[in-house]
């Protein structure tokens, strides 16, 4: 491809392993750093995204994708993994213009994607039939089989994981895809397509990558009757419209939405600098706030309010704010001006309804130019308030107070999300005991994250679960029991 700097580039659309010309011309992609014109994306119509469904149905229908073993299927996911590994230095500086990620995100944002691709191989390779102990005469195996033409819906804030982890889940599952990414990061999922197409022999059809501006061709991918499962991550909002439309065809569904999570400092924890530096990177400065697993909500008991409060406010206004391509930049922006607006809104609500600005609350000095806002703390918060309850999606942390473990667990799991948590406690029985009553589907205690264990939320986090081994792969299976004579 001419004109491409690394993996920044005017790409086409990838359909049925061609690269073809959007019908409906193209959009800008605006660096939320630099608020410039890194590239135009192909608009796809939604004849196109018609054509993607019906390349990945005959892709999986005829091709050879479905009469592969899982030992070579896992040989092609193995492929993208090793190339993913050695274009990541790529992947970054893309990611660094396109979605605002800094350095100490590097890991988390896109070198876990080789890993993911090799895991998902690894997993595949071990799909076999299960003997299933049953009450009947005879012999039962259970199989797990692939759902069909997988379409897979991401977001703009871990673009390029999600879209890797997703896709080669689905793939090791042996589906086939249409990949969608959001309008504000394409190119991450054009990179994806380029990186198949060049590097695996991953046949033509099996993954197809669109990016449609438009709702009305977006929308078809829930719709299209020839679509068999939606694997969707983003907002609970638009989670909520993805299930109600896929709905009418009752296509299998994984949804991943928004969070409004808890962290609980009890009364008997060791409120170390490391400790408290961990706090505001979770709960607040972790890619500028743009995360559903952010622990937004801080509770802490009234003995230890003010000190927390003081030592996070300091550790907030050191942070340093700044351009992805600053190596020392622990911060960049907000995607988009949207976004920032979005952000400020909230804050200032906040102000109106009672709460007391401790640091932050507006654009970085010296930061003229790009979606900038500083790390936020806001106290004095009614825990039914809204900028309790409303997923702000910016580095807006809101601290509560509690009276004693009982009056926590209440606040917590005063939500209508369940995606995250953490509790931390001398006592470890103690802070685990708390978080067992946490409504929520991760929780870390004494910083301690659940590692690979399986990924999602309870209530309007949405339902079914990413990763986590074995079980992540069969999200996009559907069991199948078979009974034989003996």
């Amino acid at each position: 491809m001419a004109g491409f700097v690394g993996l920044v580039g005017d790409y086409q659309l990838y359909i049925d392993g061609r690269w073809v010309e959007p019908r409906d011309g193209r959009y800008d992609d605006i660096s939320p750093a630099t608020e410039e014109t890194i590239a135009t994306a192909p608009d796809a119509s939604v004849g196109q995204v018609g054509e993607a469904i019906a390349a990945a149905r005959r892709a999986f229908d005829d091709g050879p994708w479905g009469t592969m073993s899982p030992q070579e299927r896992a040989g092609c996911l193995s492929q993208l993994g090793e190339a993913l590994r050695e274009r990541a230095d790529e992947f970054f500086a893309l990611s660094q213009v396109e979605w605002g990620c800094v350095a100490n995100e590097r890991v988390m944002q896109i070198d876990s994607s080789a890993y993911m691709s090799a895991r998902a191989a690894q997993l595949a390779a071990t799909l076999t039939d299960e003997p299933f102990a049953g009450m009947g005469a005879g012999t039962t195996v259970l199989r797990h089989e692939p759902l069909g033409v997988v379409s897979i819906l991401t977001p703009w804030n871990f673009p390029h994981c999600l879209n890797v982890m997703k896709v080669t889940n689905a793939l090791a599952a042996g589906n086939t895809v249409v990949l969608k990414p959001s309008p504000l990061t394409p190119l991450a999922g054009l990179a994806l397509a380029r990186i198949i197409d060049a590097h695996t022999d991953i046949p033509p059809g099996v993954v197809n990558v669109v990016t449609p501006s438009t709702v009305e061709a977006a929308k078809l991918l829930t719709t299209d009757p020839r679509i068999d499962m939606v694997s969707f991550t983003g907002s609970s909002a638009v989670g909520c419209e993805v299930m109600s439309a896929a709905g009418h065809t009752m296509k299998r569904i994984l949804l991943e939405c928004g969070g409004k999570s808890a962290s609980i400092v009890l009364d008997d924890a060791q409120v170390t600098d490391d400790m408290l530096r961990q706090v505001l990177f979770d709960c607040c400065s972790l890619h500028a706030g743009q995360a559903c697993i952010l622990h937004s909500r801080l509770l802490l008991p009234d003995s230890k309010h003010d000190e927390v409060v003081d030592r996070l406010g300091a550790l907030a206004r050191a942070v340093k704010v700044g351009d992805p391509a600053d190596p020392d930049a622990q911060m960049g922006p907000l995607i988009s001006a949207a976004q920032l607006a979005r952000v400020a809104a909230h804050v200032a609500g906040a102000l109106n309804d009672g709460a007391k600005l401790v640091t932050g609350g507006g654009r970085p000095a010296g930061l003229d130019v790009g979606f900038y806002f500083e790390p936020t703390i806001l106290t004095g918060v009614d825990p039914d308030s809204t900028i309790a309850q409303e997923e702000v999606f910016g580095p807006v942390l809101t601290v509560l107070r509690y009276r004693d473990d009982d009056d926590a667990i209440a606040i917590a799991n005063n939500s209508r999300y369940g995606l995250s948590g953490a509790v931390w406690g001398a006592d470890v029985d103690r802070a685990v005991g708390v978080a067992r009553r946490i409504r929520t589907g991760q929780i870390a205690v004494n910083g301690c994250g659940p590692g690979d264990a399986p990924f999602g939320g309870f209530k309007l986090s949405g339902f079914g679960r990413e990763g986590g081994g074995i079980a992540g792969l069969h999200q996009y299976m559907e069991p199948k029991a078979i009974g034989m004579p003996a």
